[in-house]
């Protein structure tokens, strides 16, 4: 199968200055591709570093993704580092320079000396015109032996590091080369089920047999409250990539019943509120110590600071019987102690619930909110 690694260029990336959401984009690009991703990594702008990180990958994929450094400062070095990866010169191209002075001249503007910079790729490269912005992109093409029917040749494909105009390059120029260069005639798809109630641990064991495929891959991902349990298929087709991960999504369903609570794009919050309005109830929330995370997911919620659980009950009481609610959910959260009351009041009583945490502080408010709005679903489905 064909294979790739992404490499993601800039010192303001390692030094946290901004975040890189390049790699993300272009990995599931390639996931649609069929192609398998093997690993990512980040290089700040140092030449020797970069063609080091290249070198290496190149060795191990048949597709090298760089994005960043392509522009006309002298920190910017992606093109000078690809060329000592692969043992070349860099050349001035005509072409290249046409396209940078023709953008910034959409501007009104004459290019500096120093963005002749830009027009200088790796001897031989494809030049790749970039239209939405002054930074040429390019593939270098390494031939290698041809085994199996295979394209006979690996690629290192540098592009922008700017988001809109590597996604432009990406989808107008990228993705039709692969797709004719490697012959990609596969597709991977992934399906997301999402669980709460039931810990990685116990979800592991459950479904642990289902891990050990090699197609579809099944894998899991906990998160604050959440546990992810991805489920991903290559195969020739859109079609037969989804009956596949169909016959593995009732495995699962089956083994993990109602703690399965949703799939792909569907939230917690969103999976509750549709519970209460298909049931034609009215909710209300109050939260204490949530920094505002209930608030944002039920928009009828009150937020307080410093509540006790018993101050929460008497309040959350007065404001359902004002409202003419028929539940009211209460979390009062102490990251002193490390724990959350919860309190759910439904036209059939009140219940209460105490959870603690022996994670980072941080995370208890988010914590609290998940465990609370499965709380609350569970209650929901026992209702019927």
């Amino acid at each position: 199968m064909t294979s790739a690694e992404i490499i993601t260029i800039g010192t303001e990336i390692l030094l946290g200055e901004i975040v890189d959401t390049n790699t993300r984009y272009i990995a599931r690009h390639l996931r649609g591709l069929g192609v398998d991703l093997y690993r990512t990594i980040t290089i700040g702008d140092n030449v020797d570093r970069i063609a080091g990180a290249i070198h290496h990958s190149i060795e191990r994929a048949d597709i090298v993704i760089t994005t960043g450094g392509l522009g006309p400062t002298i920190d910017d070095p992606t093109r000078e580092a690809v060329a000592k990866a692969l043992n070349l010169e860099t050349e001035f191209r005509e072409d290249l320079w046409e396209q940078v002075v023709a953008t910034i001249a959409r501007y009104g503007r004459k290019p500096s000396e120093n963005q002749k910079r830009q027009a200088y790729i790796p001897k031989g490269a494809i030049g790749i015109p970039n239209p939405v912005g002054t930074a040429p992109c390019f593939i270098v093409e390494i031939p290698t032996p041809i085994l199996e029917g295979g394209p006979g040749v690996r690629a290192v494909i540098s592009l922008p590091g700017v988001p809109n105009e590597m996604e432009h390059v990406l989808h107008e120029s990228i993705i039709p080369y692969l797709q004719k260069r490697f012959e990609l005639d596969q597709i991977i798809k992934v399906r997301v089920l999402h669980c709460a109630g039931l810990g990685e641990g116990m979800i592991d064991e459950k479904i642990a047999d289902l891990e050990t495929l090699s197609n579809p891959t099944v894998g899991l991902a906990a998160h604050t409250g959440v546990v992810d349990v991805r489920i991903a298929a290559k195969a020739g087709s859109e079609h037969e990539a989804d009956d596949m991960i169909a016959v593995i999504e009732s495995k699962v369903r089956e083994r993990l019943g109602h703690f399965v609570f949703g799939a792909d794009d569907e939230r917690l919050e969103n999976v509750v509120l549709r519970q209460v309005k298909d049931r034609n109830l009215k909710l209300i929330a109050m939260e204490s110590g949530l920094e505002g995370i209930l608030a944002r997911k039920i928009p009828s919620a009150q937020t307080f600071t410093g509540l006790s659980t018993q101050a929460l009950t008497e309040n959350l009481r007065a404001a359902r019987q004002e409202s003419n609610a028929d539940l009211a959910l209460g979390v009062a959260a102490s990251t002193e102690d490390r724990t959350a009351d919860m309190v759910l009041i439904t036209p059939t009583g009140e219940k209460t619930h105490r959870i603690t945490f022996g994670g980072p502080h941080r995370s208890l408010p988010r914590w609290s909110t998940n465990l609370a709005l499965n709380w609350l679903r569970t209650i929901l489905l026992e209702m019927d």
